[in-house]
C-alpha cells in the first residue's frame, strides 16, 4: 500500500511538471515579444531546462513581460 502511495505521488508529482513545461512553453511562444532574441532565448531555456526553466521564466520573465505589454 505504501509503495503504490508512493509511485502514484510521483506520478502527480511527474504529470504536474509536464503541464507546467508545456503551459510555459506555449506561453513563452505566443506572448513573448519578436524583437530580438529574447523569445528565442526563454524558448531554448524553457526547453532545456524543462520544469525548472519553466519555473525560472514564471519567476523572472513572465512578471515583466505582464507589466510592461499587459500581456
Amino acid at each position: 500500500m505504501g509503495a503504490l502511495l508512493f509511485i502514484m505521488l510521483w506520478l502527480v508529482i511527474a504529470v504536474g511538471g509536464l503541464y507546467l513545461w508545456i503551459w510555459t512553453l506555449i506561453d513563452c511562444i505566443k506572448n513573448e515579444p519578436s524583437e530580438g532574441n529574447d523569445k528565442v532565448v526563454w524558448v531554448v531555456v524553457i526547453a532545456v531546462m524543462n520544469w525548472l526553466g519553466a519555473l525560472i521564466y514564471l519567476i523572472v520573465r513572465r512578471p515583466q513581460r505582464q507589466a510592461t505589454l499587459g500581456r
